[in-house]
């Protein structure tokens, strides 16, 4: 797989009549060289800095809804996500151990998670997303934090090719959108180095069984959910692809706590997806989301 051929190709992605003028308002923002960095559950950037350049950031932060993930501080500006992702984060952290690791993150959004990894002392981070909005928003944060995050337009499928090799694959909230997931798994494990660990979550059902709901057409209204599994079906498909060792870390259910509608976001959120009647279950009928996080080694 060319890889340099597919990055020049995405790189085009960029001049799309929505994300070009998302690239031309990244070159308004003003050059800041002294900032205070706060990678807790907000990730907040302060300094001092005009009232126009604090109006030129907000304008621009704005101009790149839907924001999906965080929340960040920038300035007077505070992006307030759809997801509070710090929840998803507060629960994996006391599972890895990134220093001197190089670490992936498959579907890395805006590359909230991998701003708050830099706080481990990783040996490098690299982001893989196919999409140009979420690009540029994690080029207006970076911005500001000048950090040396490598961010691919590339998904899970070039992961295997890719130049190197990983300590750490954190592939949180990808899998249920892959038709094969067990190729998935098995791409994910070529792409570690023989000492490698994957963290990873994705949707599951209650249940004893090794089994999977398929939904039909959608879950949750999403289009591209193919398998959602028990705990045990997935600890399967993690031992079909070759892991050695794979730890259940946690479940838990998505509350509106964790995603809701906000300002920052357009159209609907987690309140729309679930019945009104009976919030336990989807629109659809299918039990209502809830996440399986594991840790799998080579």
């Amino acid at each position: 797989m060319d890889l340099d051929k597919i990055r020049q190709e995405r790189h085009k992605w960029y001049q799309w009549k929505n994300i070009a003028p998302l690239r031309a308002a990244l070159e308004e923002l003003p050059n800041i060289h002294k900032i205070k960095l706060s990678l807790s559950q907000t990730v907040t950037i302060e300094a001092d800095i005009s009232d126009a350049e604090k109006a030129t950031v907000d304008r621009v932060a704005k101009l790149m809804k839907p924001w999906r993930k965080g929340p960040f501080q920038l300035f007077d500006t505070f992006i307030d996500s759809e997801w509070r992702s710090y929840i998803k984060y507060d629960l994996l952290e006391p599972h890895f151990d990134l220093k001197d690791r190089v670490v992936a993150d498959v579907g890395c959004n805006n590359g909230y998670y991998m701003f708050r990894y830099l706080s481990h002392k990783p040996k490098k981070v690299v982001g893989f997303d196919p999409s140009p909005l979420f690009k540029s928003q994690f080029d207006l944060i970076n911005h500001f934090i000048k950090s040396a995050i490598t961010y691919e337009l590339f998904g899970v499928e070039h992961l295997e090719f890719y130049e190197e090799k990983f300590d750490t694959i954190f592939c949180l909230g990808v899998l249920y959108h892959r038709s094969d997931p067990i190729s998935t798994l098995k791409s994910l494990k070529k792409s570690l180095t023989s000492e490698g660990e994957l963290i990873l979550d994705t949707f599951m059902i209650e249940g004893d069984e090794e089994v999977a709901l398929t939904p039909k057409d959608r879950y949750s209204k999403i289009p591209n959910i193919y398998f959602i599994p028990t705990v045990a079906a997935l600890q399967n498909w993690c031992e079909r692809a070759g892991f050695r060792q794979v730890e259940v870390l946690a479940t838990q259910k998505t509350t509106t706590d964790e995603q809701r509608k906000t300002e920052w976001i357009e159209g609907e959120s987690l309140e729309d997806f679930l019945s009104k009647s009976d919030p336990n279950y989807t629109v659809e009928g299918y039990p209502a989301p809830k996440r399986v996080y594991i840790k799998a080694k080579v």
